[in-house]
Order: C-alpha cells, then structure tokens, then sequence
C-alpha cells in the first residue's frame, strides 16, 4: 500500500454525489484507459465483459484471474487516475476466497472493485447473508491493506429480468440487499438493467448508498439520471462493443 494509492481510493469515494454523477466510461487495457483519460475522465474502471473479449475470452471468470491482474498493473502504471476493477464474483465462492482475489487487485493498485452478487457458473443470486459476509470479507482486505477501497456492491436482479418485468417486488429486495450491503461495509450500490427513472429514484431515496446505473440502451440520460439522485453512471461493454462494431464495418470495406 502506498499513501498516494489510500489518497486516489479516497479522491475516488468524493466523486459520487448524488445528483452530479461521475462518469466512468469502461476501459479494457491500458490503450483504451489512455484514450478514455486524455477525453477527460476524473477515473477510469474496467468492465469485466470488454477486458474478458479484449484477450479472446468469455465473460464470467473465463479470463484467468492472473492475465486480468497483470493487465489492470498494465493500465495502473499509466495513469494518475484512481483506476476500479470489476472483479466480477470475487473468483472465490466463500469469503475466504473473495478476500485473497480482493487483496490481490489492490496489491496490484486498484483503489476500488464491483463485486456481484449473481453466483458465477451457477444459478440466481447468493443469499442476502452470504453476500454481506463475502462483502465484508472484501472490505476487511481494504482494511487490511490499510486502503478505503471502494466496493460496488452489484446486484443482478433487474439484468436477470427483462425491463418490462420489473416489479416493486425486485425493487423491495434491491434495497433489502442495499441495506444489508451497507452494514456489511459496501461502498456503493450498483443496479444495472435497472432502467425505469421511478424507481431508480426510489431505490436513491430509499438507500444510504450512493447508486450506480449503467448507461445501456434504454437508460435515461444523464441529466434525468441525475434528477433521479444517481451518483454513478458507467457504460460496461457499451464502448468495446461500439468500437468493434466500427472496426468490422471497417475492416468489411478493406475486403470488399
């Protein structure tokens, strides 16, 4: 741990404020995380989904835990920015596990992790008390480390269910998980497929911490995110999957 890491971790928490919230267009190596910069971010986070697709793998813990870390060293070491990394599952089931993965990524200079709770190569969601002892194991790490890393404690409710299926009923356990997170020593709140701006202000008004939405299609747009009291808004695989799509329109007309 190094004191400039603890500060950028620090800078990092003051950027989420609700109803002015910070941008964070994912990155996947440390040549997008350059570009993203230089456009004028304030931090750079990694997507699990592009990182995974940049190296020729599927999502979901496919991409070795060691070839992710080495490349999040990669995109560390160029930068001044506080960079996060979506450490997907934690690659550990039991809170154990989720504390060396969590206690590696800092190692290797993250400030900050997302850490779902969908159970990786099975199915649903853990149990509201298991996640909460795999989160706390995620903030003893921190603490360990003597860095106030920033956990984004994700939920997979609403992107397991098409939009037009959510209810209050998800909306209730949403925030049941919110608040279970919270005291387990979650840092933020992460929703994504959430895309309905009712309640998406219900579950900013009725949760202590600050909210993250992912800017996929169909989301509102930042200023009616904003109005709704989110702190957060990233992209996920949205910029990988648009460059791609320009790199194949691109590399169709040189064939043609």
């Amino acid at each position: 741990m190094t004191t400039d890491q603890a500060s950028r971790a620090m800078d990092f928490a003051a950027l989420h404020v609700r109803g002015n919230p910070v941008i964070l267009f994912n990155i996947w190596d440390a040549g997008s995380a350059r570009a993203v910069e230089a456009a004028g971010a304030k931090a750079l986070a990694t997507g699990s989904w592009p990182v995974a697709a940049a190296f020729g793998y599927g999502d979901g813990e496919k991409i070795p835990l060691d070839l992710a870390l080495e490349n999040i060293r990669r995109i560390v070491a160029g930068t001044d920015l506080p960079v996060t990394m979506d450490l997907e599952g934690g690659y550990g089931v039991s809170p154990r596990e989720v504390g060396v993965t969590v206690t590696k990524a800092l190692e290797a200079g993250v400030i900050g992790i997302n850490f779902e709770d969908q159970v990786i190569g099975g199915t649903g969601l853990y149990p509201v008390a298991t996640q909460a002892e795999r989160i706390a194991a995620a903030r003893k790490a921190g603490d360990d480390a003597g860095i106030p890393a920033f956990i984004n404690a994700r939920t997979d409710i609403f992107l397991k269910n098409k939009p037009d299926t959510h209810s209050q009923a998800m909306l209730d356990e949403a925030i049941e998980r919110a608040a279970a997170y919270a005291d387990a020593g979650a840092s933020g709140f992460f929703a994504p497929g959430l895309a309905d701006p009712a309640m998406i202000e219900t579950l900013c008004a009725r949760i202590s911490l600050p909210v993250n939405i992912i800017a996929l299609p169909g989301v509102p747009d930042k200023p009616v995110l904003a109005g709704c009291g989110v702190a957060r808004i990233s992209y996920g695989p949205v910029p990988y999957r648009r460059m791609m799509t320009s790199l194949d329109a691109a590399a169709k007309a040189a064939f043609a």
